[in-house]
């Protein structure tokens, strides 16, 4: 007889009055408030070099992106390079993931475009003003968040919803780059009124700006596909500065992206007023809930890659303080990379040290190099856009999400269509409440079956996938693997009814698998006293087995022990089969 086997009550240690679920162990208070103390805990001067190598390498990547992306904003491309600096030590200092990279992004970018572009009226100005206060707002909000510890809320966003929107403002991107590729006038509130400006305004079209944009282009893709470690987008950039340096655009009537200014941004608090802040929320609540899903996702992809750990309550402090310092130095809004955390994480990036070093990059470029980033043509930039736009389009999630469920598949779809049609910022709405509805749903649809046993593996299985499993005359087993609330109490009590129903002999009885019951609420007591009472009617007894305490509680709270009987109920579904084996033989 094997130990296991051989155990006995009385026989080993026991918990006594203590809980069985220790605490979580909390790491030292400097660890949590400044997570970069722990990760260069155990330095050296390799991984050093490859914090390094990475951060120069991710810094090579920012630039061009930086500037793109503040244009996509409607902002000068010095304010892309600036939300570089000072955000990316405030992650440093206070960001839980060791790989992630912060900045300007696509999403943010088009969202901060669509804030700003119906109030500023036209003014550059105030545009710019505005844009620094949104930046502040964004950080705001995410500083609240962090006060109110609802870094919960990440495990609520739906895949089917983000595949859906990240698509949808992919080609969003794309379709805002037409312009600067073609020198086409477009106008539009989204994609579908800009392509359709596009083709009506065609006979502004700009051969010249078409063929650099398109080498541009190409150059990059094959860059990315045939060369992936290379910077590609810095060379591109390279590559247009020396062709704008050589030769005479003006005459080309080709569109530069002008001059930079020389040296650090300068601190001022941006200004504040109530009529603005109330106009800006909408736009500030939709760039924190993409921020929001972009940080939280691509951190813990990256984490789990390297079996480390990130505090989502920790990343929305790392993410408003980098927002609040982007507004103090005139940068814009921010969020996390994908792409730039993806060439971190390959170059070799160990610490947040790598995010440091690639402000350095920028730093360096700020003090020295932007004189001849003005002869830059701006087609190149959108280049730049357009490529990282074509990088966010995920096909293989697409045929996966088609594979796995087709109502996943339609919210995606559903949400990216939204993103095209309406905007970004009304698509997101939708979104959001996609997200929403789909949890619904799927609590609403949860998943049961009825049992059979399968004597070869001693186990109870759900007969739709083994249809050899044996099922006893007149006796019905019935599991359901969620809980029991309100929003599927209804639907549980029809297929217990269904099930009986579906018996391929009279029932008499059922037994009532509460394995994977986590909960019941009220409503879902309800529910059960209801069942009790219609199994009843059809002649049917009801007994439970394995129920959770939780559940077992809240039923013998409400009476409906005292209903069914403390014989009906059991620890085991073997358990309960004997006991109505028992009163079958007797009656």
């Amino acid at each position: 007889m094997s130990d296991a086997d051989d155990f006995s009550p009385g026989r080993g240690d026991s918990y006594g009055s203590r809980s069985a679920f220790a605490a979580p162990q909390r790491l030292p208070r400097l660890h949590r408030a400044v997570p970069v103390v722990r990760a260069v805990s155990n330095y050296d001067g390799g991984l050093l070099r490859k914090d390094i190598l990475a951060g120069l390498t991710v810094g090579a990547l920012a630039l061009p992106s930086g500037m793109a992306f503040a244009q996509l904003a409607g902002l000068p491309p010095v304010v892309g390079l600036y939300a570089l600096l000072l955000p990316a030590i405030a992650y440093f200092l206070l960001g839980s993931s060791r790989q992630l990279i912060v900045g300007p992004e696509g999403t943010t970018a088009t969202l901060t475009a669509a804030t700003l572009a119906p109030l500023a009226l036209g003014d550059p100005t105030r545009y710019i003003a505005m844009a620094l206060t949104l930046t502040f707002l964004v950080g705001v909000i995410f500083v609240l968040v962090w006060i109110l510890r609802l870094g919960w809320v990440a495990d609520y966003f739906s895949r089917a919803v983000l595949v859906g929107y990240i698509t949808g403002v992919a080609i969003t991107l794309i379709v805002g780059q037409l312009a600067k590729f073609t020198g086409v006038d477009i106008t539009g509130d989204s994609a579908l009124q800009e392509m359709v400006s596009f083709f009506e305004n065609l006979d502004t079209f700009d051969l010249d700006v078409t063929i650099i944009g398109l080498v541009a282009l190409a150059a990059l893709l094959l860059l990315r596909r045939f060369l992936p470690k290379l910077p590609g987008s810095l060379l591109v950039v390279i590559a247009g500065v020396i062709f704008g340096s050589i030769a005479d655009l003006p005459a080309w009537e080709v569109p530069t992206i002008g001059d930079i200014p020389a040296g650090l941004p300068s601190l001022a608090m941006p200004e504040l007023s109530w009529s603005d802040l109330s106009a800006l929320l909408p736009g500030a609540m939709g760039i924190f809930l993409v921020s929001f899903g972009d940080i939280i996702l691509t951190a813990r992809t990256f984490a789990s890659k390297h079996g480390q750990h990130v505090r989502p309550d920790q990343e929305m402090l790392a993410l408003g303080a980098a927002n609040l310092a982007s507004s103090v130095t005139g940068g814009m809004p921010i969020s996390a990379s994908g792409s730039r955390t993806a060439v971190n994480d390959e170059s070799g990036a160990h610490t947040q040290i790598a995010g440091l070093v690639g402000a350095g990059f920028i730093l360096v470029v700020l003090l020295f190099l932007t004189g001849p980033m003005a002869n830059l043509p701006s087609t190149v930039l959108g280049a730049v856009i357009v490529a990282a736009a074509i990088g966010l389009i995920e096909p293989h999630e697409w045929g996966l999400l088609s594979r796995l469920s087709r109502v996943e598949l339609g919210i995606t779809a559903v949400t990216t269509i939204g993103v095209l049609t309406l905007g970004v910022l009304q698509s997101l709405i939708i979104a959001v409440a996609l997200s929403f509805v789909d949890v619904v749903v799927r609590s609403a649809r949860p998943h049961d079956a009825v049992l059979g046993h399968v004597s070869g593996i001693g186990r109870w299985v759900d007969v739709a996938g083994h249809p050899d499993a044996t099922v006893i005359s007149g006796i019905v087993v019935y599991r359901l693997d969620d809980r029991l609330f309100f929003a599927n109490a209804g639907r549980v009590n029809r297929r217990v009814q269904e099930a009986v129903r579906g018996a391929p002999a009279p029932v008499r009885h059922l037994v009532f698998d509460g394995e994977d019951v986590s909960n019941i609420d009220a409503p879902g007591v309800d529910s059960f006293g209801e069942l009790i009472d219609e199994l009843d009617h059809l002649g049917v007894e009801l007994w439970l087995a394995r129920a959770r305490q939780p559940v077992i509680g809240a039923l013998r709270s409400s009476g409906l022990i005292d209903r069914m009987g403390d014989d009906h109920v059991h620890d085991t579904v073997e358990g309960a089969i004997a006991a109505v084996e028992r009163v079958l033989a007797q009656g």
